[in-house]
């Protein structure tokens, strides 16, 4: 199975990218993992909120096949405990999906478009993180899923 988080914008906090890439790493030991980096939208300030989304949007939908699940990290999605999230990605590779895809917007959200496309909605926390930080976050957590589906002594419960 392939896995792949697809990201609007490029980090400027060189420490955020040196923790994604460290869990990057790790990840590939386990799964054939990748991030992709989708070019921030030009001339935001001449753009609505609505257009931003849908112009994100659409060049997320293009990297996107049919087949791929999608899970979208969205505020208003499921809370899952590590070891829930950790089963979860196990039910996604048994179902035989060749590639699950999770999906940060920009900084106002998702389009309309990628909502009726996505699987699946993910919430990392009540709480509202930064668009780069969230990238590390997200990443540990599927660094430390992989680790609970192998039984390795990363996480303690």
């Amino acid at each position: 199975m392939n896995c792949e988080l697809i990201v609007v914008g490029k980090t400027d906090m060189k420490e955020v990218e040196a923790l994604v890439a460290m869990y990057a790493k790790r990840l590939n030991h386990y799964v054939r993992f990748a991030i992709t980096t989708i070019a921030d939208i030009r001339n935001t300030k001449k753009l609505s909120e609505a257009e931003q989304k849908r112009l994100e949007g659409e060049a997320i939908l293009r990297l996107l096949n049919e087949s791929d699940h999608v899970t979208l990290l969205d505020e208003h999605g499921a809370e899952l405990r590590s070891i829930e999230f950790a089963e979860l990605v196990q039910r996604r590779m048994s179902s035989g999906v060749k590639r699950l895809v999770f999906v940060i917007g920009g900084p106002y959200g998702f389009s309309e478009a990628l909502y009726q496309r996505a699987n699946s909605k993910l919430s990392l926390s009540k709480m509202t993180f930064s668009h780069q930080i969230v990238r590390a976050i997200f990443a540990e957590q599927l660094y430390r899923a992989f680790t609970i589906l192998k039984n390795e002594p990363y996480h303690h419960e």
